[in-house]
């Protein structure tokens, strides 16, 4: 369900970003990447990998480095006090990471801030 309605948002956003918008004096705003992780945010649980791996991809079709990032802190702070989630969740998007030029924010010193 929640893969779902966040595969919507990306597919909306990467066809909108194809899309011309001749002929039209003001395009609808179109959703993107944040609007799915707002609802992900929304719901009480840290979402799969293979979700945040969906993610990352339409962050990066769309050349969103910083949305990236941000929906890998939201993942760290939807782990809460359990902390063995956020390093197997990073451990199983380690490929995708490195595939994508992806950094996560314990890399970037966000960490510290």
């Amino acid at each position: 369900m929640l893969g779902t309605a966040f595969r919507r948002c990306a597919v909306a956003a990467a066809a909108a970003s194809r899309a011309s918008s001749r002929g039209l004096l003001h395009p609808a705003p179109v959703p993107g990447p944040a609007a799915g992780m707002n609802t992900l945010v929304g719901y009480d649980l840290v979402p799969e990998p293979k979700i945040i791996d969906a993610a990352l991809r339409a962050c990066r079709r769309l050349n969103d480095f910083a949305s990236a990032v941000r929906i890998l802190e939201v993942v760290k702070d939807k782990a809460g006090p359990h902390k063995e989630i956020y390093p197997y969740v990073i451990q199983e998007l380690r490929p995708t990471l490195n595939e994508l030029g992806i950094s996560t924010p314990e890399e970037l010193g966000l960490d510290k801030v």
